[in-house]
Formats: C-alpha cells, structure tokens, sequence
C-alpha cells in the first residue's frame, strides 16, 4: 500500500492522498502494515487487532465474573457485557466523529457515514460506558432476583481488568497501521519512523502505542490482583476499589503519555484526552473515597 497523508477530518481519518519522499538517513524504518490483503479482501489490521482486544478482553471478564460468583463461565453474561458496550462503543464514536464536524457530514454523508474511517474516541467512550452501566445494571437486577446480592459496582469491578487488558491490545492496531497516534520525534534508540503508515512520518517518533500497551498490560494485571478473593469468595477490595483504581491508573497513563503524543492542545493547553483523563483520575479518587466511608477502611 502506497504510503498516504490525511488531507482533512479533526477526529479522524476522512481523505487520504498518496505522497513520495525519499527514506530518511539514521532513522529505524519500519514496515507498516495498514492491511492484510487475502485474495480480493483487504483486512484492515486495526481493526483486527480490536477484535483481537474483545475477544481477550471477553476471556478476562468471563473468568472475573466466575471467580466472584457472579456468573458461570457458560451463562453468556461476559458475551453481553462485552458485545453490546462495543457495537454502541463503534456507533458512538462514528456519530461523534460526524456531530462535530457538520458542515463535512453533510457535503459527503453517504461516504462519511459508511468510511472505515473517521471515528471520535471519546464518543465511543461515552457509548461504551453508558452502555456497560445499563447491562451491568440489568444484571444485577436479575441477579437479586435469583437470591444474589450483587452490585453494579461489582460488575463494574469485574469489567475492569478486561477493559484495561483490551484497550491495550487494541494500542497494537494503532502501531500496526500508523494511524498517527504515535509520539513525537526522540532520538531514543527504540524511536521508529511509521513511513507506509496511514498517517506517513519519516522521522524517528516515540512508539507510544508500545508503551501504552506495556503500561496497559501491568494496569490490568495489578487490577486482577486487586481484586482477587482473600478468603472464600470475599475479594481484597471493597465493592467499586478496582473500578476506581482504574479510573485512576488508566487516567494517569493516558494523561502522562499525551505529553508525547503529536494531539493537538485546546482546554488549558491540554489535549481532549488529557482533559478527560483527568475527569477519570478525578473520578476514581471520589469514587475510592465514596466506597472508603461506606464500607469503612480496608483492614
């Protein structure tokens, strides 16, 4: 594939158009891979690489789920949770990416509506989430009415290892594709240059999906220990902690590695994520205070 420039689109990718530069003299060249071509069918490895995400994201959740005596690994309850949260989560961000930019929607709508392109993290963030809360809720209504007493903060809990563990196996699409959520220029030894990428640069920039990944990676690790059972069934942590550690940790990650991102800054000369990062971190303290005082300090 032909290395290609985004020519418009502030939330995402919208047109493209093929350029040609020379290779850049001590940069590390590395081959993108934007597309997996088998036969007549062009698979995009962002996109796989999001499947990939749910489905590890899925297996996570589902033995959380189990462990905490909330759902059997064979009653679908994971399949739910994660399923119906990403399809709103692509829809979300589709109509997000498309709101904010009328004036664009409207002169292409039929093309824009249906690009593989052209998406708005954080409307796929509110889509997402809004969409865990109701069957999160859902589940636990019908839980109390089978006799257990499980709270949506619980499920919340549960969900959390899974979500931290996907989104940084999604990171791994980014880096595949070069989608343009890498760093800015280092003269690190593991800066890599993204030349065949979607968003093409020849300069040796910070990989921060890599390092997104490997943050995301220990996040939900140190989050499924958290949680895990200290005796019988009784998890370490009070009901909403491991929900609330992740909104803290995944906030403080995202908001540190944005330094280095090539976003642009707006609210306070933050970035839009940084922004909602710290909405999370914000969050999470309230959140982890709120469960300190209702179920009293953690012996």
């Amino acid at each position: 594939m032909a290395p290609c420039a985004k020519l418009q689109g502030r939330a995402g990718f919208v047109a493209y158009r093929e350029i040609e530069y020379p290779a850049p003299l001590n940069a590390i060249l590395l081959a993108m891979i934007p597309f997996l071509q088998i036969g007549q069918l062009a698979v995009p490895t962002f996109g796989l690489m999001v499947a990939c995400a749910m489905l590890a994201a899925y297996f996570l959740l589902r033995a959380d789920l189990a462990r905490r005596g909330i759902a059997d690994k064979k009653s679908g309850e994971a399949e739910t949770l994660i399923a119906a949260p990403c399809l709103a989560g692509f829809i979300g961000a589709k109509l997000y990416h498309l709101l904010e930019s009328p004036t664009e929607f409207f002169a292409d709508p039929i093309h824009l509506l249906f690009s593989p392109y052209g998406f708005a993290w954080f409307g796929g963030l509110l889509a997402g989430f809004g969409t865990f809360a109701l069957v999160a809720w859902r589940l636990a209504k019908r839980s109390a009415t089978s006799g257990k007493n499980v709270s949506v903060l619980t499920i919340f809990d549960a969900g959390s290892p899974a979500a931290a563990l996907g989104y940084g196996i999604g990171r791994i699409g980014c880096f595949l594709s070069g989608d343009g959520d890498y760093g800015i220029p280092t003269s690190l030894p593991w800066g890599i240059s993204f030349p065949n990428g979607l968003v093409p640069t020849t300069e040796r920039v910070h990989p921060t999906p890599i390092y997104e990944l490997i943050v995301a990676c220990g996040i939900a690790w140190w989050l499924w220990r958290l949680g895990t059972p200290a005796a019988g069934t009784r998890p370490n942590a009070k009901p909403g902690q491991v929900f609330a550690a992740y909104l803290i940790l995944t906030g403080v990650a995202r908001f540190l590695v944005e330094f280095i991102r090539i976003n642009p800054r707006s609210f306070l000369g933050m970035t839009n994520a940084q922004t909602a990062a710290a909405l999370s971190m914000i969050a999470g303290v309230i959140l982890w205070r709120w469960t300190q005082k209702r179920y009293g300090e953690k012996s």
